[in-house]
């Protein structure tokens, strides 16, 4: 089971964004993330959202880094930690054009790109880009059977679906990874099922520890009965963590404590059949975080698989 983590600045919804995130910015990011990266993180993750309508920036904000963009500049200041994007609203883009993007910085980064995709849920942002969001979940649908051509070997791929066609229109340079991981994500019906038949791995959203089970066994269900094989990497994002005591209040969601027994709590995700878990951990600044990342890094992460 390996471990990696959603950015912090990059994304400032108030159901997880920390008072000190509003006036952060590029040198802050820059700095979680090689700590991450020298701290054996799997991967750094980042958001996706166009625009914010009025009506949910209250509790949304309208901070959301474009994610090409953030993940380009974190593969420079990176060496080895992956780059996901949790996740992609394709729907909103043409697979023409998400396939230069990530293609390219598949192509820079060295081959760490995994393409976490998503529905999405704010209907301004479809309607303001004409893409019909009440038939959203078949446009990703089409959408990520497309890239699967344009984000592979050819130079001249060649799709033909429903809404999309294309052939004959070259695109280089290619992604450095011969196939770059599909990680779905979502918890409804629909999403499991997506997750299940067209993608690398599952991205569950915010499905408590009890409910993975059933959801792990429907995803072998559905792939079982759809003659899908290969391997799936399973997802799971955990609780709020503090590596330590911390002295503040952290919300009673938060586990704190020694590494051991953080570690003891972390394992249970493994024996439910979870590859990766997604940590996120409480901080008042920047260099608390750092801490947290190196702290969990070098204390609970060698038992993480005891």
């Amino acid at each position: 089971m390996v471990y990696g983590m959603q950015l912090p600045v990059q994304s400032q919804s108030t159901i997880y964004a920390e008072p000190w995130e509003a006036s952060a910015g590029a040198a802050d990011l820059a700095e979680i993330a090689r700590a991450a990266d020298r701290s054996g993180f799997a991967y750094l993750a980042t958001c996706d959202h166009v625009a914010i309508p009025r009506r949910l920036a209250g509790a949304m904000s309208t901070v959301w880094y474009d994610p090409v963009a953030t993940l380009s500049f974190l593969a420079g200041v990176t060496e080895h930690v992956r780059l996901l994007s949790h996740v992609a609203i394709l729907g909103l883009r043409h697979p023409l054009i998400s396939a230069k993007q990530y293609a390219t910085l598949d192509h820079l980064c060295g081959g760490r790109l995994i393409l976490g995709v998503g529905a999405g849920h704010v209907q301004e942002e479809f309607e303001v880009l004409g893409v019909d969001f009440a038939r959203r979940g078949a446009v990703l649908d089409e959408t990520l059977d497309a890239l699967r051509a344009a984000l592979g070997p050819e130079e001249y791929p060649e799709f033909e679906g429903a809404r999309f066609s294309f052939k004959d229109l070259g695109q280089l340079p290619r992604p450095a990874q011969e196939r770059i991981p599909v990680w779905v994500g979502g918890s409804s019906p629909a999403a499991v099922r997506r997750a299940a038949v067209r993608g690398d791995g599952w991205l569950p959203q915010g499905d408590p520890r009890e409910k993975l089970p059933a959801q792990i066994a429907r995803i072998a269900q559905l792939r079982a009965e759809a003659g899908v094989t290969g391997a799936f990497e399973v997802g799971a994002i955990t609780e709020a963590l503090y590596v330590g005591e911390p002295g503040w209040d952290t919300g009673r969601r938060t586990l704190t404590g020694k590494a051991e027994a953080l570690a003891e709590s972390l394992r249970e995700y493994g024996a439910l059949g979870v590859d990766q878990i997604q940590v996120r951990f409480r901080s008042r600044d920047r260099a608390e975080l750092v801490d947290q990342i190196t702290a969990f890094g070098a204390e609970v992460a060698p038992h993480l698989n005891d």
